[in-house]
């Protein structure tokens, strides 16, 4: 049992603190959580966290919402979701409350402006190492369907300003074919 709350203690002060000191969305913590529960604790392979990133992605509502509650339950179960969730929405209500009481000083504040317009710069360059180690992470597979579907993506998105809903409803149609043909495969290999 005490093994099991250490989890859950580990869960939520490691999403509180992810979720604390990142600023500008969910595409910022992904690489954050990948660095504490795959390489620092080890709790989740590297491709796995790549597969709950997507999903996450692809769900409705925050990124980082979701991914907290998808490696939260694949650590902990429902109650390592709901712990997850609590770590990771925390912070960021805590500090918009207190920004709101002192929402009029902080509107004109040069310095409060020039700390956010940096925070800018190095939100680009965190999804900029994303999107390497994560396509990376593709290529490094060797599954030309894979690198193809990803490169298709970015095409339609960056190219001809493809609406992404689309392209996440076309990516998952694949990958359930893909998923199909695979287990059908197997079935079949497992027969003979």
């Amino acid at each position: 049992m005490k093994s099991k709350n250490n989890i859950y203690k580990k869960l939520f002060v490691s999403s509180f603190y992810l979720s604390a000191f990142t600023f500008g969305g969910g595409f910022v913590i992904i690489p954050l959580m990948k660095k504490k529960f795959v390489d620092e604790l080890q709790w989740i392979e590297e491709n796995e966290m790549l597969n709950l990133a997507a999903i996450a992605q692809s769900s409705p509502g925050a990124v980082a919402v979701n991914a907290a509650i998808l490696i939260g339950y694949r650590v902990a179960g429902i109650l390592g979701a709901i712990i997850t969730i609590l770590g990771t929405v925390l912070p960021p209500f805590i500090i918009i409350s207190v920004v709101s009481v002192f929402y009029t000083a902080f509107r004109d504040n040069l310095i409060v402006n020039a700390v956010l317009k940096g925070m800018q710069a190095g939100i680009a360059a965190v999804i900029a190492d994303v999107v390497i180690n994560l396509g990376g992470n593709v290529i490094k597979g060797k599954d030309i369907i894979s690198v193809l579907i990803m490169a298709g993506a970015f095409i339609s998105t960056f190219y001809f300003k493809i609406n992404v809903v689309y392209i996440i409803l076309v990516c998952g149609f694949i990958g359930a074919i893909r998923t199909l043909f695979h287990s059908n495969k197997n079935k079949k290999d497992d027969n003979l």
